[in-house]
C-alpha cells in the first residue's frame, strides 16, 4: 500500500480550526487507499473531509476510487477556513 507522502498545507490550520469550532478530529492522512484526511465528529455525526490546498486541487486516482466506491456519506472538501464554517454550521443543524 502507498502511504501519503505529505499533507496539504492548510491540514494543520484547517484541524486546528475544526478543533477549535467544538469538533472532534481523527487524523486519517497517513492512511493508504485514497481514504480522506480527517475524521470530524460533532453533535453526534461523523463526517469524512478530504482537505486540498486551493479549489482548483485535484483528487489523487486512489480518492477518486475510493469516494466512488464508498457506500457512506459524501466526502466532504475543505480547503479553506470558510470551508470549515459552513461544515460546522451544516454540523450544529438538528
Amino acid at each position: 500500500m502507498t502511504y501519503a507522502k505529505r499533507v496539504d498545507a492548510n491540514h494543520k490550520e484547517l484541524t486546528k480550526a475544526l478543533r477549535d469550532m467544538g469538533c472532534s478530529v481523527f487524523d486519517t492522512s497517513r492512511v493508504a487507499g485514497g481514504f480522506p484526511d480527517v475524521v470530524v465528529g460533532k453533535n453526534g455525526k461523523t463526517v469524512l473531509c478530504e482537505f486540498k490546498s486551493s479549489v482548483t486541487a485535484k483528487f489523487t486516482p486512489a480518492q477518486d476510487l475510493f469516494m466512488m466506491n464508498w457506500k457512506g456519506s459524501t466526502v466532504v472538501r475543505i480547503h479553506d477556513i470558510d470551508g470549515v464554517i459552513t461544515l460546522v454550521k451544516m454540523l450544529d443543524k438538528s
